[in-house]
């Protein structure tokens, strides 16, 4: 008996060893409330008390096994007794099982706002002061700024403003994975269309694609998979060493497309690898106001909302792979994408190259 986990299971364990119609375990709150059905299996109408069943065996006051089928003898209701205390083990194994799954739920979302208050009180008012700052500047007229310091200040403005649009881009996306509420849109689409789009927020020069032109196409929600590469490339520009470009390149396994990011970065750890895909996580000693650490825990969201998988993987030599794996589409020779996925025309080439200045990035 101590081998069944669910209520359901042993109840039918009971229902079939003494061959009846139906088996259920009722519970009241006190002597006077009605009772109801904890669990049941079998067919035929639901027991609603004890005694309007064929066979009952009470535990305690508030607990009682009831099935229907046939009368038992005594000899069998001694056995049916040990069936029933298990019942109400299993069943107080069940609540407290609920119990801490609530707990557990309450915790995370309690550790998700503490790091949004965190995330609000300096990473997004950080961009807020600098671009308060900057206009003030501009405004005011005790100083006569030269054309070098208004177009530096103008800079600042604009960064400020693309820093602030990724941190709550990043922000609802999380918020949107941790609700369900990720609308897909699957399409057939192919990758040398969408990647180059991704890659709006890195600097020219930081990236080299590998996109090969004769990949099949991938079955994506096109908005999704931007979103998810832009942030593995953002990611990856960030730790690697300066001069140093982050590859991204694809290839075709058995029914599916692989996107690889590699960096050559310091590279994380193995015990760390799983971490950093968790919601306000940075890896090492990142400083405030590097990001929320939400970039990765959304690629992945988004990954696997669409089916597939993200990992992250050491890169030969040293520096982190972030490996992205889709689904390949079934039929290679499938209309592409119509104008209404925004989507630019490919500048890939299906060849390495230098990735040149970035388009203007897609909202997801």
């Amino acid at each position: 008996l101590r081998g069944e986990t669910s209520l359901e299971a042993l109840l039918e364990r009971v229902r079939e060893t003494f061959g009846m119609e139906s088996a259920a375990l009722l519970e009241r709150g006190d002597q006077l409330a009605p009772w109801t059905c904890a669990g049941r299996v079998g067919a035929g109408p639901p027991v609603e008390r004890p005694e309007d069943a064929d066979v009952d065996v009470p535990v305690g006051d508030r607990l009682a096994l009831a099935l229907t089928g046939r009368v038992l003898p005594a000899e069998d209701r001694r056995v049916l007794a040990a069936f029933a205390a298990q019942a109400v083990v299993v069943l107080d194994r069940r609540r407290l099982q609920e119990e801490a799954d609530q707990a557990r739920t309450l915790a995370e979302g309690n550790r998700i706002r503490t790091a949004l208050l965190a995330a609000v009180s300096h990473d997004l008012r950080t961009p807020l002061a600098g671009i308060k700052a900057a206009v003030s500047s501009l405004r005011s007229d005790d100083v006569a700024w030269s054309e070098e310091d208004r177009a530096e200040l103008l800079e600042g403005i604009e960064d400020g403003a693309d820093r602030l649009d990724h941190l709550v881009g990043n922000l609802l996306d999380m918020s949107r994975l941790q609700t369900g509420t990720v609308t897909l849109i699957i399409r057939e689409t192919d990758l040398d269309e969408v990647v180059p789009m991704a890659l709006g927020g890195v600097p020219a020069g930081s990236v080299t694609l590998d996109v090969p032109e004769t990949l099949p196409m991938v079955a994506v929600d096109a908005g999704l998979l931007e979103r998810s590469v832009a942030n593995l490339v953002e990611n990856a520009v960030k730790y690697s060493p300066p001069g140093t470009p982050v590859l991204v390149s694809a290839s075709a396994l058995a029914g599916r497309v692989e996107v690889r990011v590699v960096d050559r970065g310091p590279g994380v750890p193995d015990d760390a690898k799983e971490r950093i895909f968790e919601p306000f996580q940075r890896y090492g000693d990142a400083p405030r106001g590097a990001g929320v650490g939400l970039g990765l825990a959304v690629a992945r969201g988004f990954a696997e909302a669409m089916g597939g998988t993200l990992d992250a993987e050491d890169t030969p030599g040293g520096g982190l792979t972030m490996v992205l794996t889709v689904r390949a589409a079934e039929d290679r020779g499938a209309a592409r994408p119509g104008p209404s996925t925004g989507l630019a025309p490919p500048t890939a080439g299906g060849r390495p190259q230098e990735h040149p200045a970035p388009p203007e990035r897609q909202a997801s």
